[in-house]
């Protein structure tokens, strides 16, 4: 349980990108984070396709690849020698991954995985009724002057 625990919200959230609107993690980072190959995650998803709709997982189009591998512009995303474009994951598809996945780990991880993404939600939802309460208190101070 404590080697699970070496996954943190930091290291969740770097890893968490906004891709056609949507929050999604790459196939290699999953895969990295619970600790097995990315071809073995990729075939587990390929054996259950009927679990993954487009809105839980998609893969990029070569445009969308290109993008992010200008935006992650990192040795280490590099060295990894990307040569076809990841499949990427919602949050809810990175929930149906500890179904296919059935490791210990797997669940651990998509435990924290999920805390990060609700703690990310609520975040943005507080940054939206700040910007709101900014809004309508500029309003007030214009109407006032």
């Amino acid at each position: 349980m404590a080697e699970i625990e070496l996954v943190t919200t930091e290291q969740i959230t770097e890893k968490i990108y906004l891709i056609r609107g949507v929050q999604v993690m790459l196939d290699r980072d999953l895969a990295a984070l619970y600790r097995v190959e990315t071809k073995r995650l990729k075939q587990a998803v390929r054996r259950n396709m009927n679990r993954f709709p487009n809105d839980f997982m998609f893969e990029l189009s070569k445009e969308e690849f290109a993008n992010l591998r200008s935006r992650i512009a990192t040795p280490t995303f590099d060295q990894r020698r990307l040569r076809y474009p990841p499949m990427v994951f919602t949050e809810q598809g990175v929930a149906m991954l500890s179904s296919v996945l059935r490791s210990d780990r797997a669940i651990q991880v998509n435990i924290q995985i999920m805390r990060t993404f609700t703690k990310m939600r609520n975040m943005i939802a507080e940054n939206q009724k700040l910007r709101k309460a900014l809004e309508e208190l500029k309003q007030q101070t214009d109407e006032d002057f």
